[in-house]
């Protein structure tokens, strides 16, 4: 099961970027463009498991919309361009899990959710790309039912993929973030380990090299 994330921002172009790495990293994503609608949304539907939030909406405020999703345990990112210290301190005394400044990358947010989610235990335990099951409690992968094995490094590598699917990668940031390490010396690697992943798990054609760059897990479904 997907973690379904809210999005409230009434810039429908920012709101639009975000709703489309959202889902092709994997999320069930619902967006509002009004703080008034979100409220009422939440209110009727509070299955979500994070809300990124604008702070000057129109209808409602994202300080105003906030109890309103605490109350429904619905953990919050705000996601503004305000970046005055007083504001980011407000936010967070007032029960914001994270604070975010416009303009962002979407990396980094995609990170960031990804820590909100498991510091409030929120963060489903499955991941699906490229017809892989991927149970991360269990540390198991199965396709077309049949479970297939990896070593600890060839996992971590899968998982970093599928939790980024359909975004490239850099050798140096796969290495950094697989391995620990921050330098270019050993992002050969890198590349011994997917040549692995392509052979165990069959997935030739899903994991493509980004020339001069490194690798992108592509999957069709959201």
């Amino acid at each position: 099961m997907r973690n379904r994330i809210l999005i409230v921002e009434d810039d429908e172009s920012i709101s639009g970027v975000i709703q489309k790495n959202l889902s092709a990293a994997g999320y069930a994503v619902v967006a509002c463009y009004d703080g008034a609608e979100a409220a009422k949304r939440v209110h009727a539907d509070a299955d979500f498991d994070l809300a990124i939030v604008d702070l000057m909406l129109p209808g409602m405020d994202g300080f105003e919309l906030l109890p309103y999703l605490r109350h429904e345990d619905i953990p919050v990112i705000f996601l503004t361009a305000r970046a005055d210290l007083d504001s980011k301190v407000r936010g967070l005394r007032r029960g914001a899990e994270d604070y975010i400044v416009k303009p962002f990358e979407v990396l980094e947010l995609l990170v960031r959710i990804e820590k909100v989610l498991e510091r409030t235990g929120k963060l489903r335990d499955t991941l699906e790309a490229a017809g892989l099951q991927i149970n991360l409690l269990e540390r198991t992968i199965r396709k077309n039912g049949e479970e297939l094995s990896l070593k600890p490094m060839e996992f971590d590598l899968l998982v970093m993929l599928a939790k980024n699917k359909n975004i490239a990668l850099s050798r140096e940031r796969l290495l950094h973030g697989v391995w620990g390490v921050d330098f270019v010396g050993m992002t050969r690697t890198v590349d011994v380990h997917i040549g692995q992943l392509r052979q165990k798990l069959g997935l030739h054609d899903a994991i493509k090299t980004v020339s001069k760059m490194g690798y992108r897990l592509e999957d069709g479904t959201p």
